[in-house]
């Protein structure tokens, strides 16, 4: 703990304030994964306007991503996270002045609102994440990235635990009233976000290593190992996207129908859940310094991958409960070595690509999760979407093993960095 401490007081002023950033953003995304679904079950949504809402959210936030990893290596990260926030403030206000369904959809759609990021700042999160390689050494990404995941965890389980206000507020106040204080935390949350963003120092040096890498030996041949490499990033990510948008985006809806439980039992729940996940991927942070990104992720994802498969035929909530925990412990522990495996795939100048390819291959197949998973659960198809994920699980993890070692046996990194 000690040297935990150290290496903190030692980070870039800048990487302080993107991992403050992540950890307040993260407590509005932790209240709406429990609150958001139920939010529109209570004004009579069905389960297929639910999905189809969160769907399109999803698409939206991965045709930005594309775009806005490609811009931001030619330009600065800065001022596309700042977006980000402007657009999170608004969108929290606007469900505030009018319980609309056209334009709660709106918000949810444009602010990209219930999928549970962990603190990822959506369609900008490979702007996020190549301003953060740039600020941090390679050697030590793999725990800073960690880390930064850990805090996404950390603040979900603060924002779980607000999701449980609605339940004390609803029968005396209606829905739209019980359910306001969440979307109070989404806009405050931009606005410390605002102010945190605006005072981190940003050193962009893309456009002189551009130019650099135009006169590099052998650069084509390098580019043309980095597409493939991103071509097999794009692939298994569609696996493993389908696999969490079919689950995880509506697990509160699920448990909600399944169990016959509301806010009051499954914000608790939640919260425990992403406050065991940080703690995980503060331990996988330094299983990949001891044992390197590739294995922490394989063993990660293949328990979370069993664990999926077994949450269903739980007959009891609190049985489900304590699968959900497991599972999510072990899987969401991997999402910051993920990360950090995907910024040493390519040189500097293509890390807001990498990033962008990542987040969209990811994002779409997510996306359309929902859209197939709402409809089952609201008809009663309970085991359906966890027995097609965990297959998609099991499939994503060998070929994570099989490209991925192979690519660190071949010496990791293209030969001209």
């Amino acid at each position: 703990m000690f040297r935990l401490r150290l290496a903190l007081a030692d980070l870039q002023p800048a990487t302080r304030r993107l991992l403050a950033a992540r950890a307040v953003r993260s407590v509005a995304q932790g209240a709406l994964v429990v609150d958001l679904a139920l939010y529109m079950h209570a004004l009579h949504w069905s389960g297929l306007e639910i999905g189809l809402t969160l769907m399109a959210g999803g698409l939206v936030a991965a045709a930005f991503s594309m775009l806005i990893g490609v811009v931001s290596d030619r330009l600065q990260r800065k001022p596309f996270l700042l977006c980000n926030e402007g657009v999170t403030v608004l969108c929290g206000l606007a469900p505030l002045l009018s319980a609309s369904p056209a334009l709660l959809a709106a918000a949810v759609i444009v602010g990209g609102f219930g999928r549970g990021r962990a603190g990822s700042a959506g369609p900008f999160a490979p702007a996020e994440q190549a301003w953060l390689a740039e600020v941090v050494p390679p050697e030590q990404r793999g725990w800073i990235y960690s880390l930064n995941s850990a805090l996404g965890f950390f603040g979900m389980a603060l924002g779980a635990l607000l999701a449980i206000i609605p339940s004390f507020l609803i029968s005396g106040w209606g829905a739209h009233f019980a359910y306001s204080p969440i979307f109070m935390v989404i806009a405050l949350g931009g606005i410390v976000n605002l102010w945190l963003l605006a005072g981190a120092p940003e050193q962009h040096v893309a456009p002189r290593i551009l130019a650099a890498s135009r006169t590099t030996p052998g650069n084509v041949e390098v580019r043309r190992f980095e597409n493939h490499i991103l071509l097999r990033l794009f692939q298994l990510n569609t696996l493993n996207g389908l696999s969490i948008g079919l689950t995880s985006t509506l697990i509160a809806y699920w448990f909600a129908l399944r169990y016959h439980i509301g806010p009051g039992e499954i914000a608790p729940l939640m919260a425990l859940t992403f406050l065991l996940a940080g703690l995980s991927a503060i331990v996988t942070g330094r299983i990949t310094v001891r044992h390197g990104l590739v294995s922490s992720v394989i063993w990660s994802r293949g328990i979370g991958a069993v664990l999926l498969g077994v949450l269903p035929l739980m007959p009891w909530f609190w049985l489900a409960a304590v699968v959900y925990m497991l599972r999510l412990a072990t899987s969401g522990a991997s999402v910051g070595a993920r990360q950090a495996q995907v910024m040493v795939l390519v040189r500097d100048e293509r890390r807001g690509l990498a990033a962008s390819v990542n987040a969209a291959s990811f994002q779409v197949p997510q996306s359309i999760g929902p859209g197939v998973a709402g409809p089952m659960i609201a008809a009663g198809m309970f085991l359906t979407p966890f027995y097609v994920a965990a297959a998609l699980q099991v499939l994503y993890v060998i070929g994570y093993g099989r490209v991925f070692r192979r690519y660190a046996h071949a010496g990791g990194m293209p030969s001209d960095r």
